[in-house]
Parts: structure tokens; sequence; C-alpha cells
């Protein structure tokens, strides 16, 4: 009778397991699109022991090309073939023990015409903004219970201040009208860390907005906000890492997704051995394969089903927000070949896309090395249009943000680009006065030079390039990256309910924040039709004699900008200007009178004339 009994207890257990539905977590992408020109879809799938299970798919020409198993049995793997299925709802079928359950699965049509989505370039100005410390427009989801880091404390620099995308909704019409055409925003992926959560770097699932920012949708709705008063969006990505409390790390799917050896193994940051044709293979896997901190683990992009799962990441988020750039975190940390196959993978898709790689490098060549189709690199490519210039950032902050005479800086940044010509393209590189890794360029209030500011706003609005300016630039915001991150990412004036006057507005401005602000708005919204500074040539003199100059000229537009390098009154002569251009009326812009170039022209100290025709 026992043995009965037991017999009877085992089949009931068997039933139940053969039963039991699988159990899923994760989905990634969510959905995809019909008729893209990448037909191969890669479809993970993550919950309990998902390996149990046999997928098929029915779908209305959708094949199913292969299953990978994974050493890890919560997961798996599909890759299908999409060629020539239109947009549809099909089901893949999970069979085990007998019985099939059906998980459907959307292909979306295309939204209007996401193909020919326009990237920025050097007609466009990059805001860079830091969601958590911009403006909070929507408090209800400032507690998050649930979540590692689930409340705000705007006292702390390291802490959550609760800035989401409702606030930067809300400011868009600031945006506007300061004059800016793009709007880049710091991630804000969602970022499931115990600690420092708010600056978004350590993604933990890259297809939702980080809750505390709003949501997937509410993100969609601000980029066609932006787009409807002609800004476009560029997203922070990051390729390179994520946070260690990201599924795919702490359940991972095969130990060859991250560069792990059970031990946390930090980069040397020496990215050079990437190019350095004395670098030891030990040197070069110790700085790419390397974790940047111990929170965020290194993505080992050399195998495909990792790098097939960050590039459609990617394209998911243009299919779907409709972004118009990328900007990526820590680009030379990550393989040379998996991140140039992820840029020709996007421009694929999107031809008139653009993508600006973080390459933090001290010289012209080693960032030369990185753009596309340098010779430098011959015959590799990276094929990266856009790439950040930090050596000219280092000579700005030096020239203008300090206290010392600058004519020494300024003879230095006409040496440098002087050396233009080791760049395939100098117009398309990213350059920048400060961001959130930087210190501003007014490390102290003490520092703050009205002179200076419009030298500095000026020349980096109309130098050759794509200009980014950081959020609270405008506005004379200071802050020394020696007092730590946090401090470079101060809470904008206003952007909370509770602040004691908003910076938004003039009448929430000091006297020398309006100055700045309205030198800086005069700028932008001109900037936005001259052709000669987005596309123009560019000549310079050399700036020994006291006065550095260039001209811009595109067709008959003309720009001539002249900089007083020395605290004491410098006068420019005719001849000098005629070396630049001989246009015979020009104009000044600021004061929009009349400037008889036949004359002697008189620039006060640190003084500065921006003269048009």
């Amino acid at each position: 009778m026992k043995r009965k009994i037991l017999s009877l207890l085992t089949a009931l257990l068997a039933l139940s397991a053969v039963a039991q539905q699988p159990v899923i977590h994760k989905v990634a992408p969510h959905f995809w699109w019909a008729d893209m020109e990448e037909s191969e879809l890669q479809i993970l799938l993550y919950g309990a022991a998902l390996a149990e299970y046999t997928p098929t798919v029915v779908g209305n020409q959708v094949q199913l090309k292969e299953i990978v198993a994974l050493p890890n049995p919560n997961y798996l793997l599909l890759y299908l073939d999409t060629k020539a299925a239109p947009a549809q709802t099909f089901t893949i079928q999970l069979s085990k023990g007998g019985e099939t359950y059906d998980l459907s699965y959307e292909l979306k049509a295309r939204q209007g015409r996401r193909r020919d989505i326009e990237g920025f370039d050097s007609s466009d100005v990059l805001y860079l903004v830091m969601p958590d410390r911009f403006a909070n427009g929507d408090p209800s989801n400032d507690a998050f219970p649930g979540f590692q880091e689930s409340t705000v404390d705007r006292t702390h620099p390291f802490a959550r201040h609760g800035g989401d995308l409702q606030g930067v909704a809300d400011h868009l019409d600031y945006l506007s009208d300061l004059g800016v055409t793009a709007l880049w925003l710091n991630p804000v992926q969602e970022n499931e860390m115990p600690f420092g959560s708010y600056h978004g770097y350590a993604i933990t699932d890259y297809y939702q907005i980080d809750p505390r920012f709003g949501s997937n949708e509410g993100f969609k709705t601000l980029v066609q906000a932006a787009h409807q008063r002609g800004i476009k969006v560029v997203m922070d990505m990051i390729f390179n890492h994520c946070g260690t409390s990201n599924y795919l790390f702490k359940d991972c799917p095969d130990k060859d997704w991250f560069n792990y050896d059970a031990t946390f193994s930090p980069s040397s940051f020496r990215t050079a051995t990437q190019m350095d044709p004395y670098a030891t293979e030990g040197d070069f896997k110790k700085a790419i394969d390397g974790w940047f901190v111990e929170s965020m683990p290194d993505f080992n992009q050399r195998n495909r089903h990792v790098l097939k799962y960050l590039i459609q990441s990617s394209i998911w988020w243009i299919e779907y927000a409709g972004i118009n750039g990328i900007r990526q975190d820590t680009h030379p940390f990550a393989d040379w070949d998996a991140m140039a196959a992820w840029v020709q993978a996007v421009e694929r898709e999107y031809p008139h896309f653009n993508i600006v790689g973080e390459t933090w490098f001290n010289h012209n060549t080693q960032i030369a090395y990185w753009q596309k189709d340098s010779k430098l690199a011959a015959p590799r490519n990276s094929q990266l249009r856009t790439v950040m210039d930090f050596p000219l950032h280092f000579l700005m902050q030096a020239t203008f943000g300090n206290e010392e005479k600058s004519q020494k800086g300024f003879n230095s940044i006409y040496e440098y680009l002087g050396q233009d010509y080791v760049y395939p393209n100098p117009h398309s590189l990213l350059i920048f006065l400060d961001n959130h890794d930087t210190s501003r360029l007014f490390k102290h209030d003490s520092l703050i030079s009205l002179g200076k500011y419009k030298q500095a706003i000026t020349f980096v609005l109309t130098m050759r390039g794509i200009p980014q300016l950081y959020y609270g630039t405008e506005i004379l915001m200071t802050a020394d990256k020696a007092h730590g991150d946090g401090l470079l990412r101060q809470d904008f004036p206003g952007g909370w309910s509770e602040d004691i006057r908003s910076a938004f507005t003039p009448e929430g401005r000091t006297p020398a924040e309006q100055e700045a602000y309205d030198f800086t708005q005069k700028l932008l919204h001109w900037r936005q039709g001259s052709k000669a500074i987005h596309y123009g040539s560019l000549k310079h003199k050399d700036p020994s004699q006291g006065v550095y100059g260039y001209a811009r000229t595109y067709d008959e537009e003309v720009v001539m900008v002249l900089l007083n390098a020395t605290d004491k009154e410098q006068e420019v002569t005719p001849d000098w200007l005629r070396d630049l251009s001989s246009a015979a009326t020009l104009f000044d812009l600021v004061k929009g009178t009349a400037v008889a170039v036949d004359q002697p022209l008189q620039l006060p100290p640190h003084g500065v004339l921006i003269l048009t025709n």
C-alpha cells in the first residue's frame, strides 16, 4: 500500500511540473519593427530554468534561425530572420513535458520616416543636462520604494536630488529661448544601484527608463516635445560597462559576457594602448578589459551575443523615441572592432544619424586616431565621425578660466589649431568649455570675469566644430573637480519648488548672470542662421602682438572674431583686418552698428569684437 501511495505522489508531482508555466522575468528587446535594414533579430529571454523549454516560432514569414544554449539555464537566446516578415504579433512557443506555452511578440510597423532622422552636426549647439540636477517636475517619483536608493537628499552631492524628465520637459521653452538646438541628456536608463545612481552611468536595464526619471513613454514624449521646438535630442549610452545590479551580471548568461575572472581587476585607464605600437599584450588587456570602477563590470564586446544585444538596444531607442544622436561614454575602453561595427550598424539603419564618442586624451594625434577615416589609424577605421576635442577643452580652460594672464593660452590655441591637418574632419569635432566630468570654466566665484566669459563663449560658438554647453554655464555656475564630481553637477537654481530663486527667469538672476545669459542668448540665436559659422572656412592671425583674430567664410558671408589676449587695450589696424578678409563693410554683431574697417579699432582689456557683413 505504501508503494502505491508513493507512486501516486510521484505522478502528481510530475504532472505539476509539466503543467507549470514558464516564469519569464525579462524579454529584450520588448518588441521590434518590421522592414529594418538588419533583418536578424536577437531575442533574449530570461527567467526560471528557461533552457528546459524547447522554443519554436509561429508567425508570418518569421524564421527561427538559431537557438543558443547558454551555460546559465535561466536564459534562452533566439535569433530570428525577419527579412520578409510584415508587421504582426507572432508567437514564441515554449514546450516542455508535452505542454506548450505561448509568448506573444510584436513586430511593429515603423513610425513615419524614422530612417531619415537628422543627426546633429556643426550647425547645432548641444546643451548638456544631468537630469537629476536640472529640475524636479514630478515630486511623486522622488521616493521609490523597493529600489536600493529610494529617496532624495539634496544636501548630499552624491545622492539623488529628484530631478527628472518632466523637469526637463517643463523647461524646454527655456532652452528654446536660450537658442540651443540640441539637448544631450546624461544617461536616463534604469540604474538600480545602491549608491550614486543619480549620474546614470551604471545601467541595470538597457531597455527601461529609470522610474525615478519617468517612463519609456515619458521619454518618448519629451523627445517629441523637443522636436516641436526645433531641438534635437542626444542620448548618452554606455557599452563599455553596466552596473553590478544589472541582471546580466548578477545572473550572468555566460562567464564570457564580461571581462571577469571572479575578482575585481581595475582598468589602468591607459587607453592609449589602443594605438601604442609598443604596448604589451598585458598592458593592453589591463586597460581595455579592466573595470572602470568596482561597481561597473566590463562588458566583453568580442562576444557576438553581447555585441548584438548592445547594438539592438541603441537601435531600439532610436526607432522607439526618435532620438537624433548618441554620445558613447568611455568609447576607447571598449573593443575597437566591436565599436566600429556598432557605428556601421546604426548608420545602415539611419544614414543621417550621428554619434559622438568620448575620447578623453591629451593630444590631438590621439583624438584624430579615433575619427573616421583617420590616416593615423589606417587600415583600421573607427567609423566614428565625431570625437570629443579634449585637448582644445584644456586649452580653453587655461586661457579663459584662470586668473593669470591669458596671452600664453592664446598662443597655445593658435599653435594647436594650426595642427588640424591631423584630423580627417575638424568640423566634426565636439568642442566644449566644460562638462559633467570636468571643472567648470570658472572653478570659483572669485575667478569669474565677464570679459573672459564673453571671450570663451564667443570662441566656442564661432570656432570650427560642434559646440557643447554644460547646463548653468550661461549663468556663470562654478565648480572645481578637486572637490568631487558631485559638486560639478549641482542643482540648477529654480528647478525645485523650494528654491529661493529661479535662474530660469530674468527676475531670479543676478546682474552678472543676466549679462552672461543675454550675451550667450544673442550669439546662440545669431549662430542658428550663420552658414559661415556652421560650415565656413577658417583663417586665423598670430596672437603674439596681443590680439587673436580669425575669420569664418562661406560663399559671401564673412564673420570675423577679434579677442584681446591681454589685460591692456589693444589696437587693430586696417592692414591687420584685411589679412583676414577683404570685406569692405562690416557690422558689430553685439552693438548692431557699422564698423569703419579703414580705421584702427580699439579693443578693451580682454575685449571681444564680432564683425559680420
